[in-house]
């Protein structure tokens, strides 16, 4: 199949509007649903699960000689030449997985799009893979997983979405063959550890070894086979693309793919990291932080439900919903989108904890949702004295909001004010919202006609001054951020 396949994507990127160059990609429009959605779950489920233990990395961590998971590994399950991490396969059974269970959970939180690991880092598929034989329809759990759950958000209007982490793989396994262990050389392709090369000190640009012809080729099949067998409304890179030699392949597979999407008559999108796309041709994706300022572009942000892993593990640390609920409001008031993952268990059950957090934030979805989806950015996202620190892995330490701190959306006639930490006397103060000379250049000098809260029946009491619009509420009563609704004439 291989050399065909290779053949048959040249044809696709020759024959469609999208060539592979960014001049070509460039003229790409970003999908239009996407940008209303503004939520998403992220699904990283696999291997890895098994051992439950440290992150989504045991893969690569187990045989780290000295790290917490190597030692775990030997004390558990024995020397790494006698059990290594293929032989957790067999044990990943996904003997509970029930798509339309999770289904319906996605649809309660309030998710618009789903975004499963198709492939992680540890080289195994969850999908059914002409490709490989390791993957969770031929191994494992013996299913075709992101083919049953495409099904499922189907009939719910949520779009299914893949992530792939494969790249990675090239260095991933490698620190197996610097002790007696279960990867040994001889390996060649098709061997689940393969290729297992030298991991490079500093994962930069230019990092030795690079990347091969026919690694960087099976890489590029293994992604547009997800794109032909599953039609992903979003293809999610994970880091290390950005690397010299993978730039040719990864405008070969934006080309395809966009190609591909103009055939099905469908609107998609790619997310990545690092600069790896040419600007405009994909859109940015920031891991576990966000923009501190709004963007004049859509942008996303990936975190995830606990702190500490992607994965399920038995030690996670989880955030609280409001927090997360919080962070989504700031998000989408800089013209970013919330991808928040979650991790089920091998047994393909979801954790209480993370079920107890989206059905939370699916109830104030719920109820304040018109300030979410569809919306868009106000002349101005956010007033107030919080800062938000910017920048990729920023979110381990929880922003202690306060009264003052107000995020702005727009939907149709409507301004929505979010505050949010509400105060316990119910008195709010929307300092951008004052009345002012407009000589004076205010950032609103339009007319206000009401002002309503979502989910209370109270009517608020209000007046404008110079100091700002003053909303006086006596029954509101909140942990969460709490969703004013602006009537403008």
């Amino acid at each position: 199949m291989n050399s065909s396949y290779l053949e048959t994507i040249e044809k696709v990127i020759q024959a469609g509007p999208y060539q592979d160059n960014w001049d070509s990609l460039s003229r790409y429009k970003l999908a239009d649903w996407y940008q209303k959605a503004k939520f998403g779950i992220f699904i990283h489920w696999g291997v890895y699960s098994v051992p439950a233990f440290g992150s989504e990395w045991y893969s690569r961590n187990m045989y780290i000689q000295g790290s917490k998971e190597y030692e775990h590994h030997i004390k558990t399950y024995g020397p790494h030449k006698e059990f290594g991490y293929k032989d957790f396969i067999p044990q990943f059974k996904a003997e509970k997985f029930d798509s339309e269970e999770w289904a319906t959970l996605f649809e309660k939180a309030g998710a618009k799009y789903v975004m499963p690991v198709a492939e992680h880092h540890d080289g195994f598929q969850m999908y059914k893979s002409k490709l490989s034989h390791f993957n969770a329809y031929e191994m494992g759990p013996k299913r075709d997983v992101l083919g049953e759950l495409g099904k499922s958000l189907s009939k719910r209007d949520i779009a299914l979405c893949a992530s792939t982490h494969r790249v990675e793989h090239w260095f991933f396994m490698s620190h197996g063959k610097e002790f007696e262990s279960d990867i040994k050389e001889p390996l060649k392709k098709g061997d689940f550890y393969w290729p297992s090369m030298p991991e490079p000190d500093h994962h930069d640009l230019f990092s030795e070894p690079y990347p091969t012809e026919e690694f960087l080729e099976d890489w590029l099949m293994r992604t547009c086979e997800i794109v032909d067998e599953y039609q992903p409304s979003i293809v999610y890179f994970d880091w290390w693309i950005q690397h010299d030699s993978v730039k040719p392949y990864l405008k070969k597979f934006a080309a395809y793919y966009y190609n591909r999407a103009e055939q099905w008559g469908r609107e998609v999108a790619i997310n990545y990291k690092h600069d790896a796309f040419m600007f405009g041709t994909a859109v940015v994706d920031i891991e576990r932080g966000q923009f501190a300022d709004q963007k004049p572009y859509f942008w996303q942000t990936d975190t995830a439900v606990a702190k500490n892993s992607w994965c399920y593990t038995e030690n996670n640390q989880y955030k609280e919903a409001k927090e997360i609920i919080a962070d989504l409001v700031d998000i989408v008031s800089k013209n970013g989108s919330l991808l928040l993952n979650i991790g089920p268990k091998a047994d393909g059950t979801i954790p209480d904890e993370d079920q107890k957090i989206l059905l939370e934030i699916g109830d104030w979805l719920q109820t304040n949702g018109e300030s979410i989806y569809n919306s868009s950015v106000w002349r101005l996202s956010a007033e107030g004295p919080t800062m938000i620190e910017e920048g990729q892995f920023t979110d381990s330490v929880s922003k202690q909001f306060t009264k003052e701190d107000i995020r702005f959306t727009v939907n149709g006639s409507f301004l929505y004010a979010t505050v949010l930490s509400f105060p316990d006397d119910g008195n709010v103060c929307v300092r951008s919202l004052g009345q002012n000379d407009a000589s004076k250049l205010p950032h609103f000098h339009g007319m206000i006609e009401d002002v309503e809260v979502l989910g209370f029946d109270e009517q608020p009491e209000w007046n404008r001054s110079e100091t700002g619009l003053h909303i006086r509420t006596k029954a509101v009563q909140s942990d969460k951020p709490v969703v004013f609704k602006i009537h403008l004439n």
